[in-house]
């Protein structure tokens, strides 16, 4: 973007509040979605009818069609993505001592997740250019008690699944136990890998429809998709009560009739939405290439990135301070907020802090990551707006530095 260009975008007003890093509502709804409320509403008032449910024809309809999307036999759906993922884990079956690998730049919840079923966090490095687990990495931490390698899809990007699938598969026979692999796409629903929708490798992958998602249903919501028939069967035992199985532990995780009937709808409408991001962050990079000091969002060949978040780097002699800087600059002078998505869980968890390592490409990697706003609905000149505020911000660092 050249200086021209720059000062022209800043003549959009300055936002008041400054826009959210991570807004709010990551979708949005149309007519389609607050009418298939309401009728799911409606059709719940005859009280010698179903009610509400419990696992009614919305539910199994949605739970269908998020399946034929991802292209797998099954997908169940849950009261919220961080449920899915307890449950994922507890499908391990972990024993002490056993051990499951993660990536330390992630949210809390996978982690909290394989802590709360009682198995050992082991953290990974990610790969710099895409923020995902580095397989050679992965594998330099496979022993054998490892019973499962839990990438996240980073951002909106798929980690690499087949890689992971490989180490899976090579190291499983140490001592009979399969090591499986399972995603955390909460951030990725809608992304591609490979000529096939994240979701379709691993085996199970756990999705959000949380408000702030690439598709929500009213606030929460999850789903997880395998194509295990054994977990299938499984995780629907544990969200209603143990189901028909007296061996399986279960409690109540279950959506509800409304909000399946909207996320019916958010999923028809679940691609616009991601083309919307894609173009918004092709254009965003476009304005932002001769930005030295930034390392822009990377797509593989081989992935459809959905741009849940714009994530940057700045340079590593920038890291911390200078990056919180930047970021300062761009939300006090423009009304543009940033966030750091995410640095590694022990720097502000404690509880995660107490239980696993500190990892030195993680600390680096946490300390000079940038994300700023991204929403389908965000115009041309709103992006602009974006990237040249940010691209301002980074050029009185730079001033500052000399």
């Amino acid at each position: 973007m050249t200086e021209t260009q720059k000062q022209e975008a800043l003549r959009y007003p300055k936002p008041s509040p400054p826009w959210l890093g991570e807004p709010q509502l990551g979708a949005w709804y149309t007519d389609e979605e607050i009418d298939a409320a309401v009728a799911a509403m409606r059709s719940s008032m005859d009280w010698t009818g179903e009610g509400f449910g419990f696992i009614v024809r919305e539910i199994e309809e949605f739970e269908e069609a998020f399946a034929r999307y991802c292209g797998t036999k099954h997908a169940v759906s849950v009261v919220t993505a961080s449920v899915g993922l307890d449950m994922a884990m507890m499908c391990l079956d972990l024993e002490p001592g056993d051990e499951v690998i993660s990536p330390a730049i992630n949210f809390r919840a996978s982690h909290h997740a394989v802590l709360g079923q009682g198995g050992k966090l082991v953290l990974c490095e990610v790969d710099e250019r895409t923020l995902q687990a580095d397989p050679a990495d992965v594998e330099s931490r496979v022993t054998d008690r490892t019973r499962a390698i839990f990438p996240v899809h980073m951002n909106g990007l798929s980690a690499p699944m087949d890689d992971l699938l490989d180490i899976a598969e090579r190291h499983s026979a140490r001592d009979g136990r399969p090591i499986r692999v399972i995603g955390d796409a909460a951030r990725a629903c809608g992304g591609g890998y490979r000529g096939t929708k994240i979701g379709k490798r691993g085996w199970m992958t756990v999705f959000s429809f949380h408000t702030m998602k690439l598709m929500t249903t009213l606030g929460e919501g999850g789903m997880v998709t395998t194509d295990d028939d054994d977990v299938a069967a499984r995780l629907r035992d544990v969200r209603q009560w143990g189901g028909a199985h007296e061996d399986h532990w279960g409690s109540s995780y279950k959506l509800t009739k409304v909000q399946a009937a909207v996320g019916l709808v958010q999923l028809r409408r679940l691609d616009e939405m991601i083309s919307r991001r894609r173009a918004l962050g092709k254009q965003r990079s476009e304005l932002l290439c001769d930005v030295e000091e930034l390392t822009l969002p990377f797509e593989p060949p081989d992935c459809e990135h959905s741009y849940y978040l714009y994530t940057t780097l700045v340079p590593r002699e920038w890291a911390g301070a200078k990056r919180d800087r930047v970021m300062s600059v761009a939300e006090s002078e423009y009304g543009v907020g940033c966030i750091v998505a995410n640095p590694p869980t022990y720097e502000s968890v404690p509880y995660i802090r107490k239980r696993t390592q500190a990892l030195p490409r993680a600390d680096e990697l946490g300390a000079r990551i940038i994300c700023t706003p991204m929403h389908p609905l965000m115009t041309g000149e709103q992006n602009a707006y974006v990237a040249a505020a940010l691209q301002d911000a980074v050029e009185r660092a730079r001033t500052e530095g000399t």
